[in-house]
């Protein structure tokens, strides 16, 4: 004989139902918010990436701004999708002598506007060159060396090209690190250096945070001996640095500067400048 079921206890299992119904259909119709906030409101899709996009986020910045280092630093910028046609004339103007340009990210995008960014500063007068967004979680160190290399990121001794960026900083897209043990990282890491060098005969140069550093290559100190560091801090100062360098080559230290958002300096004159491009 089955037990009858009670009215009150039959209504409350089909409100629990209906209620888990709901909750379920909103659960799956609301966006996952993205790991990294994209400061310049665009979507965060495959591609749009740019050098120092965690920074913000993840470091914030300093209401107090850099010295004035003009008779020992050179003035640059980095560009990338984001800001479209450059005027480079302008930037010349103001006092800008150096800049990189957003070539490739992972193996699947290229900068639409590289040739009138790279080719543009040439033109004005500047030293410039260009950076891969790296993404360890879609194709393997090698491979986006040879990518990067195919489609903007090669070098020439000819005193005005300088060396790769490798920009590895915090994933936009997901996972901080990627996905990746701190060995893991440095493992992706030395082989886009290695191809990259055994390629061109130029190390790359490796821009990065100090905190992005520390979590996700467990501050490995290996890298410094050869690879340049471009660091990314907003603030008066570079503060700590990451393992295995005792200075820095190069600064970004705004995404909020005059005309183009990321401001950098060379650490040294323009002349310096023109010799660590040449090599």
């Amino acid at each position: 004989m089955r037990t009858p079921i009670h009215p009150l206890r039959g209504r409350s299992r089909l409100c629990l139902t209906g209620a888990l119904t709901v909750l379920v259909l909103f659960l799956s119709s609301t966006p996952a918010a993205p790991a990294t906030p994209d400061p310049t409101g665009d979507p965060i899709t495959r591609g749009n990436a740019y050098m120092g996009i965690g920074v913000l986020a993840h470091d914030g910045a300093s209401d107090a701004p850099p010295p004035d280092a003009r008779a020992t630093q050179t003035e640059g910028v980095d560009v990338s999708s984001h800001q479209g046609e450059v005027d480079w004339r302008s930037l010349w103007g103001s006092g800008v002598r150096w800049a990189y340009t957003k070539a490739t990210e992972g193996t699947y995008y290229t900068n639409p506007y590289f040739t009138q960014q790279y080719d543009g500063s040439f033109d004005a007068g500047m030293v410039r060159g260009a950076y891969h967004f790296a993404t360890p979680d879609t194709a393997g160190g090698a491979a986006q060396a040879d990518y990067f290399l195919a489609h903007g990121g090669g070098w020439s001794a000819d005193g005005k090209t300088l060396p790769g960026v490798l920009d590895i900083e915090w994933n936009p897209y997901g996972d901080a690190c990627y996905g990746k043990s701190a060995s893991a990282m440095v493992d992706w890491i030395r082989d886009f250096l290695d191809r990259y060098k055994s390629r061109t005969g130029r190390a790359a140069v490796v821009y990065t945070a100090t905190s992005w550093w520390s979590e996700c290559t467990g501050n490995y100190a290996g890298f410094g001996p050869v690879n340049p560091l471009w660091i990314a801090r907003y603030a008066s100062t570079v503060g700590t640095l990451p393992a295995g360098w005792s200075a820095y080559t190069m600064w970004q230290y705004t995404s909020s500067g005059p005309s183009v958002g990321d401001h950098d300096r060379f650490n040294g004159s323009e002349d310096k400048l023109r010799e660590f491009a040449t090599g």
